[in-house]
């Protein structure tokens, strides 16, 4: 997988000059409206191998704000200009960076944190072969994923044991039929669908 390797560090060292000034933007914008000034949020997530990284986004929740780690449509500890990056998945921009380090690819299965990835058992653990993603196919297929657990009763029970069973089998089935050219068709429709 050298190809993918090389195209990863390529799209993301072009992704974060050519978007350095809508990440600039997003910061300052961040950094004022945010309670407390705290404009990155960093997480401990499983990536290759099982090995631990710290992946970076912006910051879209009022710190300290004590909430499980299922987020909801409409929750209150989501900043007004988190809640537009959310939409528009801006918060996931400064991932490039991981991307460009190794620790992430730009498609993949996303990182999981600890808890989830220590759940995949057998043939589920194939998916800590790869690098995980900024975007992949499980990604695509749940693009409404906030709004969908606003609508169950238990959002964690449903993701728990609806969309997290199904993302794995999404993501086996993009690990068995990858291409590059699967790739560049995953980020045409995360960029443009």
């Amino acid at each position: 997988m050298l190809i993918k390797r090389l195209f990863d560090i390529t799209a993301s060292f072009a992704g974060l000059i050519l978007l350095s000034p809508l990440l600039l933007l997003i910061y300052f914008l961040i950094l004022v409206g945010m309670p407390g000034g705290r404009v990155f949020f960093r997480q401990k997530r499983v990536g290759r191998y099982g090995k631990l990284f710290t992946l970076v986004k912006f910051c879209t929740m009022i710190p300290g704000h004590g909430g499980n780690s299922i987020t909801v449509a409409g929750e209150n500890r989501i900043t007004p200009v988190g809640r537009f990056l959310r939409r528009y998945k801006l918060d996931e921009l400064p991932e490039l960076w991981n991307v460009l380090i190794g620790e992430m690819s730009v498609v993949g299965p996303r990182p999981d944190m600890p808890g989830y990835a220590d759940k995949l058992t057998g043939d589920d653990r194939r998916l800590l072969n790869i690098r995980p993603g900024i975007t992949g196919p499980a990604t695509l297929k749940y693009a409404n994923e906030e709004e969908l657990l606003a609508q169950q009763a238990d959002p964690v029970k449903y993701n728990d044991e609806v969309m997290f069973p199904d993302k794995v089998s999404i993501n086996l089935k993009y690990i068995d039929q990858w291409s590059f050219w699967l790739d560049i068709k995953i980020i045409l429709q995360t960029v443009f669908g």
